[in-house]
């Protein structure tokens, strides 16, 4: 699994780098003592797990957490042990208090392992689509799609955990969906059916996001909240 590591402490990152060669199944792609530097580096990279320092001094870990595009897998490094429940209130998986033996790292990380091993077992249930995104290929399940938008011979997939853009055509993006679920409702967007909350005129409402409807699928309007 692919990890990197946040921490404005250089001596801190340079034991989770020794310990993290230790564990075979374990990846360290880059420590940071910026938060900007490894926030970009996110926003550029699918990692699996993140060691996160809280107490930094421009931004806290857990803020930096939060605003994340996406949501890997966190394990907290901290000093400082009242910030113990607030870390498990972000679905932290471990919380690790300074100074922490390789003993107790390695206990943090076999659990990331077997968090990871369910996830993608759940997502094998589902469907999976294979998304080109650069140099990366990426897997999106379609349950985490929202909407899809089109732009020119670009489609940017909106999903419950972040956006995913892909070179590919409206036609060619309806063809990998399952028909069932998805449903074309503007000459730009494809959305999910099962995330509709609501419908207005010339629009749609998915949780926090408003979509137009095109004229000609207004039709399909009627369909959209349907089982």
């Amino acid at each position: 699994m692919t990890a990197i590591a946040l921490d404005d402490e250089p001596v801190a990152l340079d034991i989770i780098d020794n310990f993290a060669r230790r564990i075979s199944f374990i990846e360290l792609a880059k420590t940071f003592t910026n938060a900007l530097e490894a926030d970009r580096f996110i926003k550029e990279n699918r990692i699996d797990l993140l060691f996160l320092d809280i107490k930094m001094p421009d931004i806290s870990g857990m803020d930096f957490y939060q605003q994340l595009p996406y949501r890997p897998l966190v394990i907290f490094t901290t000093a400082y042990q009242q910030h113990a429940v607030q870390s498990y209130e972000l679905d932290a998986l471990d919380y690790l208090l300074k100074p922490f033996s390789f003993e107790r790292f390695e206990k943090s990380c076999r659990k990331a392992k077997e968090m990871l091993t369910l996830q993608q077992s759940a997502i094998e249930e589902d469907q999976v689509l294979i998304l080109k995104s650069g140099y990366e290929q990426i897997r999106v399940a379609t349950r985490e799609i929202i909407y899809i938008e089109s732009a020119g011979n670009y489609m940017t997939f909106t999903l419950v955990s972040g956006k995913v853009v892909t070179r590919l055509t409206v036609q060619q993006a309806l063809a990998m969906l399952p028909e069932a679920d998805f449903v074309r409702v503007h000459r730009s967007f494809i959305v999910s059916k099962s995330r509709v909350t609501g419908i207005q005129k010339g629009q749609l409402r998915l949780d926090k996001h408003l979509i137009p409807v095109g004229n000609m699928y207004a039709e399909q309007l009627n369909l959209l909240l349907q089982p």
